[in-house]
C-alpha cells in the first residue's frame, strides 16, 4: 500500500474520557445505490484502503453522494466519533496570507495530492474506530479518510514535516493543495525538480488531472491569483449570483458562509447585510422582506464585477482608510504604487460595533475600529508603514491622555507595536475621502490627480443636453491648508450612483474657511 511511512506520520484517534461508543443502525438506501456502493468498497479493498470489520465498537453509516460522471462517493457519517474526539490544535495557514505570498510571483504550478488522505495511514490500534456498515458488511479503515475531524490537521502536519525548508520560498501547502511559485521559468524549473525529488523520496503521489504547471495565473482556494492581482474566482461568484433567496435559517446561513469567504473583496459588507443578520437574531422569525432582497440583490450587484485586489509591494507605506457608521466599522487597506500615481485596493473590511461598543463616544469608536483592523490587518502592518486617515485622528487622542486607564490603555499598547502614522491628504481631508474609498469599493486602479492639467481655463462651455427634472447630483466638497500647500477636492455623485473624484491644487493663499468653501462651490 502506498504512502507516507508511519514514522513519518500516522493518524490517531484518541477518545475523551467518560464518552461510550456508539453505534449506529443500517439505513435503508435505494437498491439501485446498493450495487454502486458495492463497487466503490470493493475498489476501495483492492486497492487495501480498507479490511473487513469484526465486532467494532464503534460503527457509522454510509453517506453515499452520485457524482456528474454516474459514480458513487462513498462517504462516511463519523459526526458520532467527532464529537468523542479531542481537537488537535496544529494550525492551518491563514488562507489570506498564502494567497499574498503566492501572488507576488511570476509563475506557478498548482498540484493537488492523489486521494490526498488515503496517503496517509490510521495508527493500527484505531483502524476499527473508523469502522462503517453497508448492505454487504461492515468495513473499516487502514488509512485516513475523509470527515474525520483532525485529518487536515494531520494532513498539514505531515505536509510541514516534508516541507519546512521550502514553504514560504519555493512552495505553499494548504493540507493537500501544493503551489509551486517563482520569479523565473529557470528558478521554477529548478523549484520544480526539488519539489519533484522529495515527492519521490517520500512515495506521495499526485493527481496529474488535477495539476497545472507552469502558468501565470490559476485558481488558489477559491482565488484566482496572478503576478499583479488577487480576485474572486468566477466560478464561487457565479454560484452565488444564481442562488435564489433563502427561505430557511439553514438557507441564510449557508449565503452569508459563502459570502463571508470573499468578504474581503466587498466594502461595507456587514452594513450591506444588516437585515440579513437579523434574521438570525434570537426569537426572531425567519421572514424574507423587501430590505432583505435589497441587500441579496446589492451583494449579488458587487460580485458581477468584483474589484480587483493587489498584494502589497514591500518597502511602500500602506494607507488605511476608516470609516465609522451608527452601528458597523469598516476599512480599506489600500497602497499607492511604486509611481505613486495609482491607487490600489488590498483588503476591505467590516463589522457590526458589539452593543457594548456602540455606546461608544465618536472618537472611542474611531479608536476601536482602528483598534480591530490592526488585528485583523496584523500580517500587513507589521511590516509596513501605515498612513491613517479618517474623520478624527485616534492617535492623538490616545497620546494626549493625561491618565490611561481601562480600554484606553489596552488600545495604547495593543497600537505600540505598530508604525501608523495620522496624515491628511493635501487636497482631501480624510472626512471625504475615507468615506468614499470606505464605503465604495475602488473598481480599477486609478491615476490620483494632484492638479488639473489646464488650471488656466476658467470656463467650458458644454454642448446643451435634455436632463430629467427629477434628475440631481451629489457633491461633497472639503479643503485642506497647510505647510505644503492648498488645494480642494470633491466627489460627484450622479443619479445612477457613480462616484467621480476630482482634487485640484492651488497656487493662491487662503485661510481654508467656510466662506472660501462656499465662494469656491458656486465657482465651480
Amino acid at each position: 500500500m502506498p504512502g507516507l511511512d508511519r514514522e513519518i506520520v500516522e493518524h490517531k484517534l484518541p477518545i475523551k474520557n467518560g464518552i461510550p461508543p456508539v453505534k449506529q443502525k443500517l439505513r435503508r438506501i435505494k437498491p439501485e445505490w446498493s450495487l454502486k456502493i458495492k463497487e466503490e468498497v470493493q475498489k476501495q479493498l483492492d486497492a487495501g484502503f480498507l479490511v473487513v470489520s469484526r465486532y467494532p465498537e464503534w460503527l457509522a453509516n454510509i453517506v453515499p453522494v452520485l457524482k456528474k460522471n454516474g459514480k458513487m462517493r462513498v462517504c462516511v457519517d463519523y459526526r458520532d466519533l467527532n464529537r468523542a474526539s479531542p481537537k488537535d490544535d496544529f494550525p492551518l495557514p491563514h488562507i489570506d496570507v498564502l494567497v499574498d505570498n503566492t501572488s507576488t510571483n511570476t509563475i506557478f504550478s498548482f498540484m493537488d495530492g492523489y486521494s490526498g488522505y488515503n496517503q496517509i495511514k490510521m495508527a493500527i490500534e484505531d483502524q476499527e474506530k473508523t469502522s462503517f456498515i453497508t448492505p454487504w458488511g461492515t468495513f473499516c479503515y487502514r488509512v485516513m479518510p475523509f470527515g474525520l475531524r483532525n485529518a487536515g490537521a494531520t494532513y498539514q502536519r505531515a505536509m510541514v514535516t516534508l516541507f519546512h525548508d521550502m514553504i514560504h520560498k519555493e512552495v505553499e501547502v494548504y493540507v493537500d493543495d501544493m503551489i509551486a511559485k517563482s520569479k523565473d521559468e529557470n528558478d521554477h524549473l529548478i523549484h520544480l525538480r526539488k519539489l519533484f525529488n522529495r515527492l519521490r523520496k517520500y512515495k506521495l503521489k499526485l493527481n496529474p488531472t488535477k495539476c497545472t504547471f507552469g502558468v501565470r495565473s490559476g485558481k488558489l482556494l477559491r482565488f484566482i491569483v496572478s503576478e499583479k492581482w488577487i480576485e474572486v474566482d468566477p466560478d464561487k461568484a457565479r454560484a452565488i449570483i444564481e442562488i435564489p433567496p433563502p427561505r430557511t435559517e439553514k438557507e441564510v446561513r449557508g449565503f452569508l458562509g459563502r459570502v463571508n469567504y470573499i468578504a474581503r473583496f466587498i466594502s461595507q459588507l456587514t452594513d450591506t447585510c444588516a437585515p440579513i443578520f437579523k434574521l438570525l437574531q434570537k426569537n426572531q422569525p425567519v421572514e424574507w422582506n423587501e430590505e432583505c432582497q435589497i441587500a441579496f440583490d446589492k451583494i449579488k450587484q458587487c460580485l458581477i464585477n468584483p474589484p480587483i485586489l493587489m498584494p502589497p509591494i514591500e518597502g511602500e507605506p500602506l494607507i488605511l482608510y476608516l470609516t465609522v457608521l451608527e452601528d458597523s466599522m469598516g476599512c480599506m487597506l489600500g497602497q499607492l504604487n511604486k509611481t505613486g500615481n495609482q491607487e490600489r485596493a488590498i483588503y476591505y473590511l467590516s463589522k457590526k460595533f458589539t452593543d457594548y461598543e456602540a455606546r461608544y463616544s465618536p472618537l472611542e469608536k474611531t479608536c476601536c475600529t482602528l483598534v480591530w483592523a490592526t488585528r485583523r490587518l496584523r500580517q500587513y502592518m507589521l511590516r509596513h508603514t501605515t498612513q491613517l486617515i479618517s474623520k478624527m485622528d485616534p492617535i492623538k487622542y490616545l497620546l494626549e491622555k493625561s491618565v490611561l486607564v481601562g480600554r484606553i490603555a489596552r488600545w495604547q499598547v495593543l497600537l505600540s507595536e505598530y508604525d501608523i502614522v495620522y496624515v491628511s491628504q493635501k487636497a482631501i481631508k480624510g472626512s471625504v475621502l475615507a468615506d468614499h474609498l470606505a464605503n465604495g469599493p475602488i473598481k480599477d486602479e486609478y491615476m490620483v490627480k494632484e492638479e488639473f492639467p489646464d488650471e488656466e481655463i476658467l470656463t467650458l462651455k458644454d454642448e446643451p443636453k435634455k436632463q430629467s427634472q427629477n434628475e440631481s447630483w451629489l457633491m461633497f466638497f472639503d479643503g485642506a491648508s497647510n505647510i505644503m500647500g492648498h488645494g480642494i477636492g470633491a466627489i460627484l455623485i450622479s443619479s445612477q450612483g457613480k462616484h467621480i473624484p476630482v482634487t485640484a491644487r492651488l497656487d493662491f493663499e487662503c485661510t481654508n474657511n467656510m466662506a472660501e468653501y462656499e465662494a469656491c462651490i458656486l465657482g465651480l
